[in-house]
This record gives structure tokens, sequence and C-alpha cells, in this order.
């Protein structure tokens, strides 16, 4: 018997894993630290559920297994209707197809054909469309492709090696993640197998969905003000505009002027203004930055970690500033770095410091400072957040100068 917390996996990478974790911690839900699998690199849907079911099925044989994007919104009656395609998945690939709303050129959709039990064979899956194309296929009663599955994990790997035989191979002949991540190619769930596949299915979901896939999708679930604008963590005060998403740094004040219908995201270190329904060319951004090799579209301002996480607000070749948050209860490796010092400020809660075999104790207000070469560690005893800032100061300041002697997760 799988239990309900035993049977959930998550498939992330390396730098998700802990603001995975510690999100899941946040909501309360403990899952063994073994179900979290982590792909040495993205190689689109396909390998990632592959990864998964082939845990999934080492641990608990043939099983119906349910596939869900992080990113979903869903209301427990989809939920319910979800629940109830496990028999019909006892014979075939189930997908979920939302009930359109809309023509929308941004989801691919799936045109239903013969009636099954709870659910339709599925005839064809169809790109993104243009907008015309999408009233076409509104018309024809095709409906959006979720990206949601129903999978069992003997007819998913039936399907796999007939029509994905590589990715097939790969899994079934290494344990070794990183080999096989070396050998497969990197391609969706819907190219590898559902396309090919005569064993698809569809399961039609006329509740509330949504993918959260684009600024333009995040707005629509936002809470509005007075002009329709969806404000995040900043001040607004705008004149004559209306039917924006506004995002930008706590307390500063973003002001619009007769402007209407565009996405604003200002972050630490970039800024987008687009009309809110081009916001999926974003991904068109992100593609040239990464031709470009630029870290911007890789790393991000705030990196999580499982003792909680830290924010870069400023550097240089030679110095680092840090806002650091350390979890209750939470402590970092004990470490020492070549070739930086650090000044330790606390701004909230109670921090623990051993430095060279002594330990004392720093509340609001007051500071440390760590030369060179000196055994360390910081942690946080209290019942709230410890916040402290960081001044690394030095010849180097790259994440890489550490060394660990000590460590609760197993980074030694």
């Amino acid at each position: 018997m799988v239990s309900e917390l035993s049977g959930i996996f998550v498939v992330t990478n390396e730098a998700q894993k802990f603001f995975v974790t510690g999100q899941m911690e946040e909501l309360g839900i403990d899952i063994p630290e073994e179900n979290v699998l982590i792909e040495p690199h993205g190689k689109n849907t396909l390998p990632a559920i592959c990864f998964g079911m082939r845990e999934i099925q080492k641990r608990f044989g043939t099983c119906a297994v349910g596939v869900f994007p992080s990113d979903h919104i869903l209301d427990m009656e989809a939920m319910r209707t979800i629940a109830q395609a496990e028999k019909l998945a006892s014979r075939y690939l189930v997908t979920f197809g939302i009930k359109p709303a809309a023509p929308h050129t941004g989801y691919g959709y799936i045109k239903p054909g013969e009636s099954l039990e709870n659910g339709f064979e599925v005839i064809e899956f169809r790109e993104k469309p243009k907008l015309k194309e999408a009233m076409k296929y509104i018309e024809e009663g095709c409906l959006w492709n979720s990206g949601m599955f129903m999978l069992s994990t003997a007819i998913f790997f039936e399907e796999l090696k007939t029509h994905a035989p590589q990715i097939f191979g790969a899994f079934a002949k290494s344990a070794d993640i990183e080999q096989i991540y070396r050998d497969i190619p990197s391609i969706s769930i819907d190219y590898g197998i559902m396309e090919k596949s005569d064993r698809a299915a569809v399961v039609r979901l006329e509740y509330r969905w949504s993918d959260l896939g684009d600024f333009d999708s995040f707005y629509a679930e936002a809470e509005k003000n007075g002009q329709g604008n969806a404000v995040y963590n900043c001040d607004n005060v705008s004149l004559d505009s209306g039917s924006n998403l506004i995002y930008s740094k706590m307390d500063k004040l973003v002001s619009l002027i007769d402007v209407n219908d565009m996405a604003v995201v200002d972050t630490a270190d970039a800024l987008l203004v687009c009309p809110r329904k081009s916001s999926q060319k974003v991904k068109e951004i992100v593609a040239e930055l990464k031709k470009k090799k630029d870290e911007r579209a890789l790393l991000h301002q705030t990196v999580y970690r499982p003792w909680g996480s830290y924010t870069v607000l400023e550097h240089s070749k030679r110095h680092k500033i840090k806002n650091i948050l350390v979890t209750p209860g939470k402590k970092l490796s004990l470490q020492l770095h070549k070739y930086r010092s650090e000044h330790w400020v606390v701004v909230k809660g109670n921090a623990c410091v051993h430095v060279d075999g002594k330990e004392f104790h720093l509340h609001e207000g007051e500071s440390t400072f760590i030369k060179p070469d000196t055994k360390h560690r910081l942690s946080n005893p209290g019942t709230i957040p410890l916040e402290i800032i960081e001044v690394q100061l030095g010849d180097y300041v790259g994440e890489d100068d550490i060394v660990r002697f000590e460590d609760e997760y197993g980074r030694v």
C-alpha cells in the first residue's frame, strides 16, 4: 500500500532542489528525501517523466501515476475527475484536455474522437495555432492540451520502448542518471510518445484550470485594484492606466501613464516591458541570452539552500553583499574560505556563531568579523527566521571558495 506522502515524487534540477524542498516544508508536506529526483540537465518532459516513472515502478511495481507540471492551478472538482481516470489508464495513455474558454494561441490542442468510458480516443494532437486556426479548432470541438497525464507504468514503458527506443534503452541499461542524460535526446512526451501512440485517450476537464505559462495567464489569476491593475510587491500610483501586471521591488514606486494591457516586471537584474498578450515571447529572449552564455538566463539573485536562502544585493570582483535568511532550527556547514573575509550583521533574530572552536550568540544590531582561513559556522536556534547582512571582502568572492568540514545535508 502506497502512503499518501511516500507516493509523491518530484523531478527537478540541482538549482531548484532546495527551493522545492523548502516550499514543501512550508506547506507541511514531508515526503521522503529520496523522492526528490535531480536531473543533471534539462532534457524536456519525456526524460523527466521517464525518470520519475522508473523510480515509481522500481518501488511500487505496476501502478497508475498522475503527472502534473508544478505551476498549474486546479480546483478540487478537476482533481476528482482526474482521479476517476485511473481505470481508463489501465488501457490507455491518458491526457487531460481543457474545455477552451476562448481561442488561445499559447496552447496546443487535442481533437477527441470515439467515446470511451470517462473519456475519448485521441484523433490528433495539434501545435499551438494562429488565431484563425484556434477559432477553427474550437468549432471542431478540440480541447486545450493541459500537459497533465494519468499513466500506467506498464503501458508507459511499453509505448516508450516502441516509439522512443533510445530513451527506453538508456534508462533500462544503466542506473547512472548522469550517463543516461548524456545519451538521450531532449524531447517532449507529446512528440516522443503521445502523437505516435494508438493508445492515447483524453479526458475532458470543464473546471477551473490555468497553466500559469506566461505573465498574461498570471494576470488572469491575480487580484486586481480598481483600475484592473495587478500590482505585486511594490507601490503603485498610475494615471489613466488599466489592466496591467506590475511587479517590482518592495517599497519601490512604479507609475504608469496612459498605458494599458501591459506587463511590467522589474527584478534585481532584469526589466521586462511588453504587452501582456506578447509575454510568451520572453522565451525567445531567454533563448537568445543562453545562446550568448549570459549567466542571467541561468542564475537568480536569490539562491535557495537546505538551511534557507540568500539574495545577492551587490557585488564586484572584490566584494559581495548578501541578505541571508536561515530557517528556525537550521544551520550552515562548518566551513572556511581561503580568499575572503566575512562581516555579519544581525538584522532580525538570534544567531549562534561558531568561530575557531568558540561559540557565542548575536542579537539584532550586533555583528562579528571572520578572517580568511578561519573555521566558522552560523545557525539559527530561535523560532523565527534569522536575517543577517553578510559583507564579503577579498581577492576572490566566488561561491566555490568554500571548504566544508561538517554538514547536515551531505555536502562534505
